[in-house]
């Protein structure tokens, strides 16, 4: 039924590449634990087989950042709603990138961003666990939401800066690494210039 691997093999990176939707997962050691579904067409990547990443967009908080940095732990999982049954979680320990951090371009060209990028999330897998989801519907993507991008897309850049340069904790309190400027999302911009 479940079984591990140290890294992400090429079924897997098979497997992730057809998915519309994951759920990130992080805790510290009190307080709330988080999980977050994300969905967003293009915004997970396989970097290599111990290494993903996800492009972050502003939204109503900033959980996943604020574990990250107090506790490092982060779990993602994938659920195959199609065609063979497979549920598939990645274990590892991940940190928020953002915009002025060095490595902000080289992580960044691996992706289209887009209005509202605030940070990417990159994650060095651990273990992998491919387990058989037989009791996960049969499901089909309708489309996917264009609200969020949106709604990024018509903020004033001044005003959006502020609002996520202002939440610097978590609802359990714990210090967040705030977002101090607004990506354009154009596809040119890989974030690296102003």
């Amino acid at each position: 039924m479940a079984d591990f691997t140290e890294m992400l093999t090429p079924d897997h990176m098979a497997m992730i590449a057809r998915q519309s939707v994951f759920f990130v997962s992080t805790a510290a050691s009190e307080g709330r634990i988080n999980l977050s579904p994300k969905g967003l067409e293009g915004t997970f990547r396989v970097l290599s087989p111990n290494r993903v990443a996800w492009l972050d967009l502003g939204g109503s908080g900033n959980e996943t950042n604020a574990h990250l940095l107090a506790d490092g732990r982060v779990t993602v999982m994938m659920c195959n709603f199609e065609q063979p049954a497979l549920i598939l979680r990645i274990y590892g320990r991940g940190r928020a990138v953002l915009p002025a951090d060095p490595e902000w371009a080289e992580l960044a060209a691996h992706f289209t961003l887009l209005p509202g990028t605030r940070q990417i999330f990159d994650m060095t897998v651990e273990s992998v666990q491919g387990s058989c989801g037989w009791g996960v519907p049969l499901m089909q993507v309708e489309r996917h939401r264009e609200t969020l991008v949106k709604y990024h897309a018509g903020q004033d850049p001044a005003e959006w800066t502020a609002k996520y340069s202002s939440r610097t904790h978590s609802i359990d309190g714990l210090p967040t690494r705030p977002t101090d400027r607004y990506i354009a999302g154009s596809t040119a911009d890989n974030g690296a210039g102003d």
